[in-house]
């Protein structure tokens, strides 16, 4: 499986999040006009915190990096513009997940505390969740300090002697999430610094840069 852009949209899906009926998703491109719509938001503090919207609601919910609902109607969304997004379901409780990870995030885990959150709030059993990792800044070009990338050497991320080393972020997400017992996992392969006409990048664009949007949310019951 992968993730693809759709056409007409401009917004990247993942096949594996597609085989489910009940499902609205996407990751948002630069030229995703009037995308997603109404949606359940928060105040993004490059954390591990998670919250849980338990009603039918849009707008910002209050400070945090992962929002979880099981609520039919609602769509829950993040922002990014390097960061990784992502987006997790449960087809069998139902339940979906967005999580914003840059790397204070990615360092505190917040995409296995997610995955935590919808097995302690709502029974998801970890083997049976299905992920997708979108747009991010690539290893190419995501340089950090020594000090930030000591922090993730267990995933394989080297400190050389001279210069400075890269971050893979997407990928170490993918790789928490399948320690966390996910099994499947979409990740899509596109740098969004490198990749100027789809995607926003801080990195490439600075103060004026735009954010794109990921969203995942349940059709309200009755729909296909």
């Amino acid at each position: 499986m992968a993730c693809y852009l759709h056409p007409e949209r401009q917004v990247y899906r993942s096949e594996l999040l597609d085989t489910m009926p009940w499902l609205r998703h996407g990751f948002g491109t630069a030229l995703a006009v009037d995308w997603p719509g109404d949606t359940a938001t928060l105040k993004q503090t490059h954390s591990d915190h998670v919250h849980v919207v338990a009603t039918s609601c849009c707008g910002e919910q209050g400070e945090g990096d992962a929002l979880v609902t099981n609520v039919a109607g609602t769509a829950v969304s993040i922002r990014t513009a390097d960061c990784v997004p992502v987006l997790l379901a449960d087809p069998v409780h139902h339940v979906v997940a967005a999580v914003h990870a840059g790397w204070k995030g990615t360092s505190k885990a917040i995409v296995q505390r997610a995955v935590e959150r919808m097995t302690a709030d709502f029974g998801t059993r970890p083997g049976h969740l299905v992920a997708a990792v979108g747009p991010a800044i690539g290893e190419c070009c995501y340089e950090v300090s020594a000090d930030v990338g000591v922090q993730f050497t267990r995933y394989g991320v080297e400190i050389p002697k001279e210069g400075k080393p890269h971050l893979n972020l997407a990928q170490i997400n993918r790789m928490q999430l399948v320690e966390a017992g996910v099994a499947q996992v979409d990740v899509l392969d596109v740098c969004t610094k490198c990749e100027a006409t789809l995607c926003h990048s801080f990195r490439r664009d600075g103060e004026r840069s735009g954010r794109m949007h990921a969203v995942i949310g349940i059709y309200t019951e009755g729909r296909n």
